[in-house]
Order: C-alpha cells, then structure tokens, then sequence
C-alpha cells in the first residue's frame, strides 16, 4: 500500500512512518512546527520513504502540486492525518494554529482522501471527553468540555474533526476511522512539550523537585508508543464494517494517580528528587482511563506494555539524550 501520514515528523508520527514503513510505501507530510527531522533522520535513506515539509492548512492545490510528484504518482490507499500540536505547551504558543488544523486542515486531509479514494484515519484525543464524569470513558460518553477554557482550542478542534469526518462518512461514503488516543509516551518525546511523563523524567534525571500540579490525585491511563502504534495500524488493516468507521478508544486501562507516576519516575530513574505540589491549571482533567471493548472487538487490540517497563525504556532514552 501507499500511505500518506500528515504530522509524521511528530512524536507518534514518526513511530508510525517506522512502523507502517516494514511493508508500505510512506509519504510523511509535516510542516515541523511541533515536529522535527531529528525524528525522521533514519528514514530518510529508506527508498519506500519520502518527505515533503508542508503545511495542511495551506491551498489545498499547493499541497495536490506537491503530492503529484513522479515518485508517488500512484496516489494512496490511506490518508491518516495525525496533524496538531497536542502538548500543553504547544497549544498554547499555538492556539489559533491548533484551531485551524483542526478545521482547515482536516478539510484539506478529507479532501485528499476523496481525490485518491483513499480510506482515511484521524487521531483523535480522550480530551473529547474534558473533564469527565464518568470513569472509564467509552465512545458513546459525550464528555464534559469547556468550550472556551485555556484547553479549548485543542479539545473543540478535535471535536470538531471529529463532526467533519463524520459528515464526510455520511455524506460520501468515505471509509473512515476515527481513533481517539489515550495518554501516550515513550521515546523521541520533546523534554519541554509539557506533558506529565517527559516533564517528571526530565526532572528526576536532574534530581530537580517533581512538579505535581493539584494534590496530586487526578489519575492518567499511559499507553507506550509501540502499543499506540499497532492500534492504529490494526484500525486499518481491520475487516472493514459499518460500525469500524465510529471512534474508537485506543490506550491503557492501567490507571495511576500522578503521584504514584511520580514516584515511580523517581524509583526507576534513581533520583533524589522530591515532590513539589502547585496549584492545578484550569480544566485539567481528573480521571482519564479508557474503555477499550471496541478495540478489542473490532481491532482485536489491546497493550501489551505496561506502565514501567516502557517507563525504564522512555528514562534510557531520556538518559541517553542528556549524555550526547
């Protein structure tokens, strides 16, 4: 198959164009604002792999021009657009750029499937679901999100993709899978991205006190890269039903309190750091574990890794990182 993954220089992008890469051809598009061609260095020699920086919000005839390149001529199979600052950090310096390639952007990756008649999958966000009051949130949970909290512009722009891909289902038949990813981590993760795992980590290597917003008891469900992964490829290479083209939940069941993630980033990296509570950011979510039955179902997927052996993996990397 030929596969265009938009956002591939990214953290999960670039695990993906890895992956998928073993027995497809992969175009990564990706305009480097959250992404970097660190990530995608070792691919870059790979006859099946070819880079376009490119942004998705642009003319959507610019980005046809690009694509229409001699060596990809054949056109794609499969579209998936994991393009969007997803961090804390990113968002913010970004908020209105979130926005529109959660809007723009996502009309521009539909489009690019219909032209190729390409089937197409997005990665949503368990943040669809805010702050939710129900613990473990399933597909059918319409959430509980602030429209317009400092968390907004990445939660409705989810949202939003989410409405539009749904509409292009309908409207075109277009074959689609929406899946929404659950707290991810491992490695090539940015140090300053702001989420929780690179965050503590990068603090215990430096013995420098662990940051723990609120009292430290809202929970998290991490999923390791690899896992993250192989959900997404088996969403589509999936018999392909009616009821595959709806959300799917893809993450750990594994739920932890941010303090005991803490202290076990401390435990497993040998640090002397200590616990340092701060006041919680607003909207921040207080429980987030997922309900993983339809990926069972339809995917024949759940993780494989748990929680501390991708965490001695993700510190080696880290660790690894600090000495170059």
């Amino acid at each position: 198959m030929n596969i265009l993954i938009i956002g591939g220089a990214g953290f999960i992008g670039c695990h993906l164009c890895e992956g998928l890469l073993r027995e497809h051809a992969v175009v990564c598009l990706d305009n480097l604002s959250t992404g970097s061609r660190e990530n995608i260095k070792q691919l870059l020699s790979n006859s099946r792999f070819y880079f376009i920086r490119e942004d998705i919000t642009s003319d959507l005839r610019a980005i046809k021009a690009r694509l229409s390149n001699a060596e990809i001529q054949r056109g794609f199979d499969w579209v998936l657009n994991l393009a969007s600052p997803a961090s804390p950090a990113a968002y913010a310096k970004m908020p209105v750029e979130t926005m529109l390639t959660g809007s723009a952007g996502t009309y521009n990756a539909l489009e690019l499937a219909r032209a190729y008649n390409a089937g197409f999958l997005f990665t949503s966000t368990s943040e669809v679901y805010g702050d939710p009051e129900i613990n473990p949130q399933h597909e059918g949970y319409f959430g509980n999100v602030n429209p317009i909290g400092a968390r907004s512009v990445y939660d409705e722009a989810k949202r939003f993709s989410e409405a539009l891909i749904m509409a292009y289902h309908r409207k075109f038949r277009l074959k689609t899978r929406i899946v929404r990813l659950f707290n991810t981590f491992g490695s090539r993760m940015a140090s300053d991205d702001g989420r929780v795992v690179p965050t503590f980590i990068t603090q215990a290597l430096a013995n420098k006190p662990i940051t723990v917003f609120g009292s430290g008891k809202q929970t998290r469900s991490l999923c390791y890269v690899s896992d993250t992964v192989e959900g997404i490829c088996a969403a589509i290479t999936a018999e392909d039903k009616d009821e595959i083209n709806y959300p799917i939940n893809v993450g750990s069941e594994e739920e932890l309190s941010i303090v005991e993630l803490a202290k076990k980033i401390i435990k497993l990296s040998s640090s002397s750091s200590r616990i340092e509570f701060k006041d919680l950011p607003e909207d921040d979510p207080k429980v987030r574990r997922p309900d993983i039955t339809r990926a069972r179902k339809l995917l024949g997927w759940e993780p494989k890794v748990n929680v501390d052996e991708g965490l001695v993996k993700t510190i080696e990397w880290f660790r690894s990182k600090c000495s170059q």
